[in-house]
């Protein structure tokens, strides 16, 4: 009986007080491309900017490290030059020696907590060598990181940061209710404990390196596509009058998750009949605005997209409640249709995004003109953001990757339909990666019925 009773005490303390083991931060996680890509993109800025004879250091912040619930997300450009999924690090690249330093926690303060220590294994950040082997990086405690910044600052050294936008800085407001960017946040640091520092925007210059897609990145961007048209083939089956939009955003969703994406690369817009007409933003303002049950002779819009390794998809359809067109509805989804089509027949390398905003001025009928969505051209820049950093007069080269969208806003007629194709420049024109879903009314209606 006492024998038995020293074992279950034993097996009990072991239990309260067993420490899981320490985990290395690559027993979680990998490098999304190679060290030797990492660095090519890294010594790429540095040689723009040396080109244009900017001085100084690039400073890139990570996203603060506890995500209050959701999934942690690593800010795009920190994980674009360095691979890592480190929260609280701050890389630095000195235009002068064209040195990449990471500053980074001793540890991980999220593995951590001094309450329930042997629930969390503890994680090293900047005493871990794999880190900075698999990188290609020099790491540095962010402690130091101060003592670098006083020293640049008596010498009013530039610091170069991405504001996430062309034209000036803008910092942060006095307001009392605002959100600010975590580049406001730094520059605001920055600005009040290193005083002499000199701040310029090179989000061109980031722009640049960023819009062409290397072959690593192009896979990734495929599957994110892949995800969201086979996403799209399930929750357009589920489409009948009575169902409602929100019903459809979880079939959609569910099947993006099934089939291996991450999160969401937006708010999936699914709207129909006279919310078709909404801009999304409008939709958004209250959680039952997004919540119409459909009916039969409404149209109802796809504008989604999923995120697959941080890289984003963003693929848009219209489709018939009752599961066939009218012949006014089939009449305007041919038009917008055929000016797509004309928009990707004339994408190739050596065109200008204001060359197809000409054609697009040219090949709209007069009378769907002012139904029709403007700007420089009928679309945006895609990778790890819809809105990834682009250069509006840019020439298009290989490994460019965005829609093409023509929207459709008839007010008049109450008609509202929308197509959105993901297109990746090629050395002879162009590829369309969503090509496998159908975008004529014959072949939405088919994938309707199978």
């Amino acid at each position: 009986m006492i024998q038995r009773l020293v074992t279950l005490l034993l097996c009990l303390s072991s239990t309260v007080f067993a420490q899981t083991p320490v985990q290395s931060y690559f027993e979680w996680t990998d490098l999304p491309f190679t060290k030797t890509e990492l660095a090519e993109r890294r010594t790429k800025l540095i040689q723009i900017l040396q080109r244009q004879n900017k001085t100084g250091l690039v400073v890139i912040p990570a996203r603060d490290g506890f995500s209050y619930g959701e999934t942690f997300r690593q800010l795009d450009d920190f994980y674009y030059f360095t691979g890592l999924e480190i929260p609280n690090a701050i890389l630095v690249l000195d235009l002068a020696d064209e040195s990449a330093i990471a500053y980074v926690p001793q540890r991980d303060l999220r593995f951590e907590s001094s309450s329930r220590p042997n629930d969390f294994p503890g994680r090293p950040f900047l005493d871990d060598p794999e880190i900075a082997r698999k990188g290609g990086l020099g790491l540095k405690d962010i402690e130091t990181f101060a003592g670098l910044m006083d020293k640049k600052a008596t010498a009013n050294t530039a610091i170069l940061v991405n504001s996430g936008r062309q034209g000036p800085l803008s910092y942060m407001s006095d307001d009392y209710i605002a959100t600010h960017s975590p580049i406001q946040i730094l520059m605001h640091a920055l600005q009040t404990k290193h005083e002499g520092l000199q701040f310029e925007n090179i989000y061109g210059s980031i722009a640049s390196v960023r819009m062409i897609k290397s072959p690593a990145e192009i896979k990734l961007m495929r599957k994110a596509v892949d995800i969201t048209v086979a996403g799209i083939k399930a929750a357009a089956k589920a489409i009948k009058p009575g169902i409602d939009e929100r019903y459809l955003e979880g079939v959609l969703e569910g099947d993006y998750k099934l089939n291996g994406a991450h999160r969401l690369a937006f708010g999936s817009i699914i709207k129909s009949g006279p919310n078709s007409l909404w801009p999304w933003r409008i939709l958004a303002t209250h959680y039952n605005r997004r919540n119409r049950a459909m009916e039969a002779g409404d149209l109802v819009i796809f504008d989604v997209g999923c995120e697959y390794e941080q890289y984003v998809s963003d693929v848009g359809r219209t489709f018939p409640v009752s599961g066939t067109f009218s012949e006014r509805q089939k009449e305007i989804l041919r038009m917008e249709t055929e000016v797509a089509d004309q928009i990707i027949a004339f994408i190739k390398p050596g065109v200008t995004f204001n060359d197809i905003k000409q054609l697009t001025d040219r090949i709209i009928p007069a009378d769907a003109k002012k139904y029709m969505q403007v700007g420089l051209f009928f679309g945006h820049h895609l990778g790890l953001a819809t809105g990834d950093p682009n250069i509006p007069l840019a020439t298009l080269q290989p490994g460019m990757v965005f829609t093409v969208e023509p929207w459709y806003y008839n007010h008049d007629e109450q008609i509202s339909v929308f197509t959105e194709d993901v297109i990746l420049i090629t050395e002879e024109g162009c590829e369309v990666l969503s090509k496998s879903l159908p975008r004529t009314p014959e072949g939405l209606e088919k994938l309707m019925k199978e």
